[in-house]
């Protein structure tokens, strides 16, 4: 598998969590997308009502699953991401309290779809891309590559 240079770079602006509750031995909960900023080679803003919902497991993996749109300058683009954070306890406490985390510490990949009826992204439909994800504080920043 290769990868061409980086398709776009999402950074993507969330509310504090809501609690779902737990559901066996994962907690489960969701995390509202307020907005965000679209760079690279796409250009745009990510469109405040998308959701990530996210399954804890005991060691504190998550399981995530992300749904947005992307308004971008030709267009809007529908994302569905699904991936994974896991780490170290230590590191995934910090990164629990909200601190900013060297990325190099924990895992955090995600596979994305993209949907649009735009003409001028229409490939994007046919594109499976991966991202290397960081947490921040109050977000999440996407480098998201094209799998070639």
């Amino acid at each position: 598998m290769t990868m061409a240079p980086a398709l776009m770079l999402i950074d993507v602006v969330v509310a504090p969590p809501i609690d779902v509750g737990q559901v066996g031995a994962r907690d489960r909960r969701c995390i509202h997308i307020t907005g965000g900023k679209v760079s690279g080679s796409y250009s745009g803003a990510v469109l405040a009502g998308g959701a990530d919902w996210q399954t804890i497991g005991p060691d504190g993996t998550i399981d995530l699953h992300a749904r947005y749109v992307l308004d971008l300058d030709e267009g809007r683009v529908e994302v569905d991401s699904r991936g994974l954070r896991a780490g170290p306890e230590d590191v995934l406490a910090r990164l629990a309290r909200g601190e900013l985390v060297d990325p190099a510490l924990y895992y955090f990949r995600t596979a994305l779809r993209f949907y649009t009826a735009a003409p001028a992204y229409d490939r994007l439909n046919r594109v499976l891309a991966v991202a290397h994800g960081e947490r921040r504080p109050g977000g999440v920043r996407l480098s998201v590559y094209e799998v070639a």
